[in-house]
Parts: structure tokens; sequence; C-alpha cells
């Protein structure tokens, strides 16, 4: 659908400087490997070190889960059907 108006960049009804400006900065990760990326983080060139690393956070990776239960779910079917058992 076309209004018929054009914008340009003089236009006084287009807003001025929406936009943050968008750099390359270095990111460090915590084993010490870095890459640049794109980012509006700090200022032209700045270092952002990551306090939790995506390659190592167990968050990420699986971790060590280990699955424990203390008297729930799995305690009470068991003491509740445990008579079922086939022998």
């Amino acid at each position: 659908m076309q209004t018929g108006r054009s914008f340009t960049s003089d236009d006084p009804e287009m807003k001025q400087d929406t936009h943050p400006d968008y750099h390359f900065i270095t990111v460090v990760m915590t084993d010490g490997s870095s890459y640049q990326t794109r980012s509006t983080y700090g200022k032209e060139g700045a270092t952002l070190n990551l306090d939790i690393d995506p390659k190592t956070h167990p968050a990420w990776t699986g971790g060590n889960q280990q699955l424990l239960d203390r008297g729930g779910r799995v305690s009470r079917f068991n003491a509740k059907f445990g008579g079922f058992t086939r022998k």
C-alpha cells in the first residue's frame, strides 16, 4: 500500500538517531580464547570478558547431572506397589 508520500533522511517527521551504535568488540572466553563480533556493548574495540562460558558451563553442556530420590516419588511408588513385582 502506497501513501503517496516518500520519506527522506531530511524529512522532519522521521526520527533521527534511533538506532544504537553497532560496532566491533572482542569477546574473551573463560579459557582465554577470544573472537570478534559486532555488538552495542561498550565502545568500538571494547573487550567483553565472559564469566560463564557456553563451552564449559553445565547449563549448555549438560554437566554432571545426577538423579537423587530422597524419599520422593520413586520411593513412594516402590513402597506402595513394591509387592506387585513379578517372581
